[in-house]
């Protein structure tokens, strides 16, 4: 009670002003700031300065969250990265696969297309036929096929490729082929000349990229550059079909027989695919047969029939042969000689023969 008898509780009348007092000058310097703002745009500058000072405040206060949002972005960026390139590699193995197999295809289409524009016209049909396994070395030049008698193949089959021959069948087994190859040293082929016709046998020399002729006189018309085709003989080999090329003729004095040289116009070291043909038997460039053993064929033409012949007119009776000179007595001389008497002429002529009865005569 007494406090409030004192006035302890009042303020001070010298520590302050009224709220009036207060609200008008804090009206009046607003009113001036903006005048001045107004006129010289000082807030601008204040603006300017303060959001300097307070930018690496909001830097601090914001990176963490910044910071993790940046992490967790990143790592969602670098696993749909990974995945897409896996993705991307993937396509890019099975595009570069499939574009492998189309080559292949078109390589393979390439050799049919060949193999099918080469095929003779004495062919009755064919049967494209892989390789399976080659040996090449100098004394077995060899060809292993994916084709066999379930395909129709036989022992001593014609095998060509797109450019010329390539060998023919040896051993046949029911799904796979063994094929002798022209340039193998047990192999022969009957060829002829193109360009003059000359016929004669080449033998493989042990390499694919080389025949040889020895069974050409020193004199043989033969040179080099001239085609050699298949002659037809033999009983294997069509007529016509390309060979090999001559390379290399060279004539001793000395020696008999020319040295020559062919080079096989077939790829037999490159080739993927051959040919397996069949010909028509009544085709006039068809093989033709081979004679056996004894040197005879075991068959003939039956094309070939024998010719009519004109009929023989009656013949006339003939005369009875002269009957021998009566002896006679000459005046003796002189004997002559064996050579006088070989070469001399007959001094007697033989008397005219005798009239012979004509038919129905005693």
């Amino acid at each position: 009670m007494a406090a409030f008898g004192t006035g302890a509780g009042r303020p001070l009348g010298g520590r302050g002003g009224s709220a009036g007092f207060r609200f008008t000058l804090y009206a009046l310097l607003s009113v001036i700031v903006m005048y001045l703002d107004q006129r010289a745009h000082y807030l601008e500058r204040v603006r300017y300065v303060l959001q300097a000072a307070a930018y690496p405040l909001e830097l601090a206060v914001n990176s963490p969250p910044t910071a993790w949002r940046w992490l967790r972005e990143s790592m969602q960026t670098r696993e749909s990265l990974e995945a897409e390139n896996a993705r991307l590699r993937a396509n890019a193995r099975d595009l570069e696969l499939r574009a492998m197999r189309y080559d292949a295809l078109a390589r393979e289409n390439g050799e049919l297309r060949g193999l099918r524009e080469a095929v003779p016209p004495v062919a009755d049909r064919w049967l494209p036929a892989e390789i399976v396994d080659i040996q090449l070395s100098s004394l077995r030049q060899r060809l292993l096929l994916n084709r066999g008698v379930a395909n129709g193949v036989f022992r001593g089959q014609a095998v060509l490729d797109d450019k010329g021959l390539i060998g023919q069948t040896t051993h046949v087994g029911p799904w796979s082929a063994e094929v002798i190859l022209i340039t193998d040293p047990e192999h022969a082929v009957p060829v002829r000349v193109e360009r003059t016709g000359l016929r004669t046998i080449a033998v493989g020399a042990g390499d694919t990229a080389s025949l040889a002729l020895p069974y050409l006189p020193g004199n043989a018309d033969i040179k080099s550059g001239d085609l050699l085709v298949s002659s037809g003989l033999g009983g294997v080999f069509p007529e016509g079909y390309p060979v090999a090329r001559v390379t290399e003729v060279h004539r001793d004095a000395v020696q008999p027989l020319a040295q020559v040289r062919a080079e096989p116009l077939a790829h037999v070291d490159t080739d993927s695919e051959v040919m397996l043909v069949w010909f028509r038997a009544g085709h006039p460039a068809a093989p033709a047969p081979a004679a056996g053993a004894s040197g005879e064929l075991k068959g003939g033409n039956p094309a070939m029939q024998p010719q009519a012949t004109a009929p023989k007119s009656r013949a006339a009776p003939q005369a009875a042969p002269p009957a021998p000179p009566a002896p006679r007595s000459e005046p003796s001389r002189p004997l002559p000689t064996q050579a006088t008497a070989a070469s001399a002429p007959p001094t007697d002529s033989p008397p005219a023969a005798a009239a012979v009865p004509e038919q129905g005569q005693p």
